[in-house]
């Protein structure tokens, strides 16, 4: 049978899996009357919550007699190390792009790997059934991308589809036919090449995704590069370097028919399949047969822009919520995950009993984070900070600089820029984009935008949209402002009381309620104020014998500002840490006993002066 291996690429929510959905539907994957829910390769449940994919999934469709393997891609920037891995394996790429957004910092950054790498894009753009679609500027933009990312005269020539994935027809015109998917499986059998392999040569394959299986342990995906791969067939991996890991058998070997991964007998050069059996194998080792000479190349990844460190949960409610709390079993958990996901970086901490965990951004770690909490762990986390390096030719210390890309409505156009600027942005291009909203296109360091989306949505009342991408290393932009306000801290342990949190509420913004657990050094709210202040959160009323009516009843409470995992760490200064556990995300002071922080600043303001 003939194949043909393609990749879903394009910016987080222009509509891959819902597109892949329509693929599998009417290419008869599905069953007649099977039930099927939406958005069926996002399975894992954070990706079903948040609307995105994080991890990269394989499907395949048969569509006239030729298999059509199809890879769908994370669109966030954070997880462009599972993009870069997923290019390797296929020789063609839908590059969708919406109607109505156009051309937005991921595209550019998918499609200028994809370029990169040789592949001749088909380009979809997609919800085209949009009130504010604007197909033509969109082509154009398109265009123009290519054409500034150093396209070959043969990529340019891109054919291009409009189409409607969530309602699941293609056309060639924009007033063509909207009846179904048909011209888009027609142009991807003459548009993209079937792998050209020698399958006469010895059995290998790249490992490009890693997944553990309660039954079959490692499981490794890639493309069979050359040869064929057999069931049973003794096998060794290589690393990068032509060393050997360790040799097995291939105790399974698995097909990719629709959603499911299905065993099959025999797998020829050119198809995607996944092997298990092996236990040291990682991405991106090379399995091969015995014979095999040395490794297959592998395109390296971008490297980590980010740290954090991990720590194990030292307060005083350690243990109560989570079963997983000892630095054995955080260190075996952050090895494993390093394993799969090559975009990560795992280091030891100078400090003891804590890890530096090191990423593409704040999301791609908080997503890590919330995993490990889901799984029963108990860690603290400290402030995210990015990773420097020296410029090997002038010695300059240069950051990770980012280009920022905003939509707001134009009243928010001024505090937009003016919140940029003071966190070392310079505005590159402002132009209209329609319907009132304005287009802003930053350059500023990474570490600028730290904290920030929080500010940016209150700023703009919810309505506007950024998004961002790695731009490269630029020279330090020195001391950046952090956040103006101090905190609130409990000096006592216990449980929070209405009466006390009634009084302190006038200090400033409450983080907690009535009733919540609180210990010393606990960050209960925001003061008011830029400097800290301790209050008694478990202060009682005194009672007297003296009674007015209804004065107990007035003490009404503000809600408290509840915030997510990645607003509280990115919240969080460096004297302070983020506490997370199966049932509580909470704010305290790295330092608990107030003694010993009133040590360290004197300490700190002597070395200063």
């Amino acid at each position: 049978m003939d194949i043909r291996n393609i990749a879903i690429i394009a910016h987080v929510d222009h509509g891959k899996t819902t597109l892949v959905d329509q693929l599998l539907k009417q290419s008869g994957a599905y069953r007649e009357h099977q039930a099927v829910v939406e958005r069926a390769l996002d399975r894992n449940d954070l990706e079903r919550e948040r609307g995105i994919t994080i991890l990269a999934k394989c499907a395949s469709v048969v569509w006239h007699e030729t298999r059509i393997n199809i890879v769908d891609t994370p669109g966030h920037a954070d997880f462009g190390g599972e993009v870069e891995r997923i290019l390797n394996m296929v020789d063609g790429a839908l590059v969708l792009v919406d109607a109505a957004e156009g051309v937005l910092p991921q595209t550019k950054f998918v499609v200028g790997k994809a370029l990169a790498r040789g592949l001749r894009p088909i380009v979809v753009v997609n919800k085209i059934d949009r009130q504010d679609a604007r197909a033509d500027e969109v082509h154009e933009e398109i265009f123009d991308l290519f054409a500034a990312l150093g396209a070959t005269d043969d990529q340019l020539d891109f054919p291009m589809l409009y189409a409607s994935g969530r309602q699941g027809w293609a056309t060639e015109t924009l007033d063509g036919p909207r009846k179904d998917l048909a011209p888009l499986f027609d142009l991807v059998l003459r548009h993209v090449p079937a792998p050209v392999l020698d399958a006469e040569a010895p059995f290998a394959m790249v490992a490009s995704i890693l997944e553990y299986d309660n039954y079959l342990g490692r499981v490794l995906t890639g493309r069979v590069e050359q040869g064929r791969a057999r069931l049973n067939m003794p096998v060794k991996v290589l690393r990068q370097d032509g060393s050997v890991v360790e040799t097995g058998r291939l105790t399974k070997l698995l097909g990719f028919r629709g959603l499911d991964r299905v065993t099959v007998e025999e797998a020829e050069a050119g198809d995607i399949v996944a092997v298990a059996g092996l236990s040291e194998a990682t991405i991106p080792d090379t399995v091969g047969a015995p014979e095999l000479a040395g490794p297959l190349v592998a395109i390296p990844v971008d490297p980590p822009t980010l740290a954090m460190t991990f720590r194990v949960n030292d307060g005083p409610l350690a243990g109560r919520e989570g079963k997983k709390v000892t630095s054995r079993q955080i260190r075996d958990r952050l090895l494993r995950e390093s394993e799969g996901n090559v975009a990560i970086r795992i280091t030891e901490s100078q400090e003891s009993e804590a890890f530096e965990v090191a990423g593409r951004g704040e999301l791609q770690l908080g997503v890590l984070i919330e995993q490990m909490r889901r799984e029963g762990f108990e860690l603290t986390i400290g402030r995210p900070r990015v990773l420097t390096r020296t410029n090997a030719e002038t010695g300059e210390r240069e950051e990770p600089m980012e280009e920022v890309l905003i939509d707001v409505d134009e009243p928010y156009t001024g505090v937009v820029v003016e919140k940029i600027s003071r966190r070392k942005g310079e505005l590159r291009d402002m132009r209209p984009s329609g319907g009132g909203k304005v287009r802003l296109t930053f350059n500023m360091p990474s570490r600028g935008l730290i904290g920030y989306h929080g500010e940016f949505l209150t700023d703009t009342r919810g309505t506007g949209v950024m998004n961002r991408l790695f731009a490269g290393y630029g020279p330090w932009k020195g001391a950046m402002e952090g956040r103006r306000n101090g905190s609130l801290i409990s000096t006592e342990p216990g449980e929070a009381i209405h009466y006390a949190l009634f009084y302190i509420q006038e200090r400033g913004t409450l983080f907690v309620n009535p009733g919540d657990k609180v210990y010393v050094g606990l960050i209960l709210g925001e003061h008011s104020r830029e400097s800290d202040l301790e209050v008694n959160p478990i202060k009682e009323k005194k009672l007297t014998n003296i009674r007015a009516a209804g004065k107990d009843d007035a003490m009404l409470l503000i809600p408290p500002r509840r915030m997510s995992l990645e607003q509280a760490i990115a919240y969080i200064e460096d004297d302070e840490l983020v506490e997370v556990t199966p049932g509580a995300v909470r704010l305290r002071k790295r330092y608990l006993d107030p003694h010993q922080r009133k040590r360290l600043e004197r300490r700190d303001a002597e070395t200063v002066s």
